[in-house]
């Protein structure tokens, strides 16, 4: 049954010696996680990860061999039970037809659509499947898990499936983009040296041989010429979107992210989910617990940065234009309102898009940000790099 998992940890770069894995398997043995999924990862990782480094690597094997097996009762593990019911039901889900979907109308406004749940909560006593109003799962209504609704609230589901609702009342997990992927093209790295201009500053204390030449030549003995050594002045300031539909373009984002730490030797960066608001974070783990405030950082980096929105920009239009309309939290300011004070605080700003910009005109949301940034969005291509750092140049 582990066997899998070791090789996973090794295919995502995890170095697992065999002493490490007799631990763990010593461990096991003895019952130390005990019965639950959550005590044997943390119990996995204290065993076989030692630099913190290799935390979102494991994460990722971890969740590779043990997807789904949070699900399965404990009693079901140990008794060997029948197929949970949830799995059955699950797969029995209901199947819209293009003409059902076509049937349905949204709510027609964020408020509209709150006063409606607010109405299903205090009317709802019991669990419900099936169906276009209850709280349920596997319906058409605009509240629950499994089914269809093209403007829903979310409640109860892993992941997105339509990726149509408007807000999530689930409390989801991120990772963080890794910064030692190993690009397999040289392509990304090269487009970003077009935004990396050298200035001359600091002490005189590196040769200028072509100026020591032309002294000694004019003075007639050895005139030695220094000048100050070239360093990297370029500051960056990279905003990037995580989670939900950014989940498909990782790979692409992990690329980026890896070459430009590559690059700038002066660069933050700061997480988002979906659009702006009023807290930012460093580390996806700690996103509840350790937000910066957004007015923090506009005051802490100057002007003179470089910033750089990474988002597909796809969401419900309510994230940008209402307040209270964030995905997975209620906002006092629209995150349009964010959005603009960033393009006032950072004057040299762009928007890169993951999403084929041939797609862009069936999201509204796009539209409205590539409004916001006065047309300074660009796909997530090497042409589209190549303009982006023309622009910030």
């Amino acid at each position: 049954m582990f066997i899998p998992f070791l090789d996973a940890l090794r295919r995502q770069g995890v170095p697992v010696s065999l002493r490490e894995w007799l631990d763990l398997m010593a461990g096991m043995q003895a019952d130390l996680p005990g019965q639950s999924v959550e005590g044997f990862y943390h119990f996995a990782r204290l065993c076989l990860v030692k630099d913190e480094r290799h935390l979102d690597r494991f994460d990722r094997a971890f969740s590779e061999s043990f997807a789904g097996l949070e699900q399965i009762p404990v009693e079901a593990l140990v008794h060997e039970q029948t197929i949970p019911r949830d799995w059955l039901e699950k797969l029995a889900e209901k199947l819209l037809s293009e003409d059902e979907r076509a049937a349905m109308e949204g709510s027609g406004s964020f408020e509209e659509l709150m006063k409606k749940l607010r109405e299903r909560l205090a009317e709802q006593q019991s669990r419900h499947q099936g169906g276009n109003k209850w709280i349920g799962t596997a319906g058409t209504s605009p509240f629950g898990a499994y089914g269809y609704n093209p403007e829903g609230v979310r409640i109860g589901q892993d992941e997105s499936r339509h990726r149509r609702a408007v807000k999530v009342w689930d409390k989801r997990e991120f990772r963080d983009f890794d910064d030692s992927v190993e690009l397999g093209t040289r392509n990304i790295k090269v487009a970003l040296k077009r935004l990396r201009q050298w200035a001359r500053h600091g002490a005189a204390d590196e040769l200028d041989l072509p100026a020591t030449i032309r002294a000694t030549a004019d003075h007639g003995y050895i005139d030695v010429q220094t000048r100050p050594e070239r360093r990297n002045a370029v500051k960056v300031l990279l905003f990037l979107d995580v989670g939900g539909s950014m989940d498909d373009h990782t790979r692409l984002v992990d690329e980026l992210f890896s070459a430009a730490r590559a690059e700038f030797k002066h660069m933050e960066h700061f997480y988002f989910h979906n659009c702006l608001y009023e807290g930012v974070w460093k580390d996806n783990r700690r996103r509840w617990t350790e937000q910066t405030p957004t007015w923090d950082v506009m005051h802490r980096y100057g002007a003179d940065y470089k910033c750089i929105f990474v988002g597909d920009a796809s969401m419900s239009p309510y994230e940008i234009a209402a307040p209270g309309g964030a995905n997975e939290h209620w906002n006092q300011e629209a995150g349009e309102v964010w959005l603009r004070r960033a393009c006032e605080t950072w004057p040299n700003h762009v928007w890169l898009n993951p999403v084929p910009e041939r797609h862009w005109g069936h999201t509204q949301s796009i539209a409205m940000i590539g409004q916001i940034f006065e047309q300074r969005m660009m796909p997530l291509t090497l042409d589209g790099l190549t303009q982006a750092m023309r622009v910030l140049g």
